[in-house]
């Protein structure tokens, strides 16, 4: 799918060992296997079914989403920061198509 587009937001200033609030919002159409279209087909289903978070290498969040998330599922959580390092989000979509996004997390 072209048109899904990740969008993230991470602290401006992030201090150690106080948590952050991450913020993700990921475009997406997100087809639920429920609708026909005009010729009366079923329309299959395309969802994000998957979303996961790294920081530093480890796994910080791992969540599934099921059939009744909304288009342009929207994520909101926090992550205990020790130190500077690269935060990455990725969206995994029925069919295999897999989104990443890589953000640095800096000391402002």
């Amino acid at each position: 799918m072209s048109d899904v587009k990740p969008r993230i937001r991470l602290p401006r200033t992030a201090k150690a060992g106080q948590a952050a609030e991450i913020k993700t919002l990921v475009s997406h159409v997100m087809e639920t296997g429920l609708r026909k279209d005009s010729d009366g087909n079923t329309i299959p289903r395309m969802i994000i079914n998957r979303f996961t978070c790294e920081y530093g290498g480890e796994m910080v969040l791992d969540m599934a989403l099921e059939g009744a998330v909304s288009a342009n599922p929207y994520v909101e959580f926090d992550i205990m920061i020790g130190e500077a390092t690269e935060v990455v989000f990725t969206w995994y979509e029925d069919g295999g198509a897999v989104y990443t996004e890589t953000k640095e997390l800096s000391f402002g």
